[in-house]
């Protein structure tokens, strides 16, 4: 599938990936055991898309609207430095991620599934919607993946990003020795 030309435009300029947790990392289904502890599934695909941003110097964030003892241990995982759980207005990030970054809001990609995002999407220089994303959700973004949250969506546009500012092949190449 061909990525418009003012998408590639908008991920040319991007220095620091934002991403949901719940339908965007994982495919948005919790299971809870018989002691109340959730688990979630997580793609190992979008999290080699992260790994690669953070080689490239994009670092990426996460931003949930509920909080889960699974998200930290897989964003360590990833190399993720900063979790922002519990935020019930997810907009309210920008304030902290702008000066911490040095950067405008026109930088910063956000992927989104739900209704809780369309806040933080409206602000954002490249708004993303996953496949499975509620319908305004979509319509709110300048791109939707192809594919699924949780299935390849975030390493979708972690490519998109990579490719876009002329470093994926570079990258790429580290691997094939």
């Amino acid at each position: 599938m061909a990525i418009p030309a003012s998408v590639m435009d908008k991920a040319r300029r991007i220095k620091v990936l934002l991403l949901d947790v719940d339908g965007v990392l994982t495919d948005g289904r919790i299971i809870y055991d018989s002691r109340g502890r959730d688990s979630k599934f997580f793609d190992v695909h979008d999290g080699m898309s992260v790994y690669l941003l953070k080689k490239a110097g994009i670092p990426t964030i996460l931003v949930t609207a509920k909080g889960s003892g699974a998200i930290r241990p897989r964003a360590r995982d990833m190399r993720i430095d900063i979790v922002f759980e519990n935020v019930a207005r997810k907009s309210s990030v920008l304030e902290k991620v702008l000066p911490k970054y040095h950067v405008t809001a026109d930088q910063l990609c956000f992927v989104g599934d739900d209704l809780v995002d369309i806040g933080l999407m409206h602000k954002v220089g490249m708004p993303v919607a996953v496949a499975n994303a509620c319908e305004e959700i979509k319509q709110a973004a300048c791109y939707v993946t192809a594919r699924p949250g949780g299935r390849g969506a975030v390493r979708e546009v972690g490519e998109m990003i990579l490719k876009a500012q002329g470093v994926w092949d570079a990258l790429v190449k580290e691997y094939d020795v």
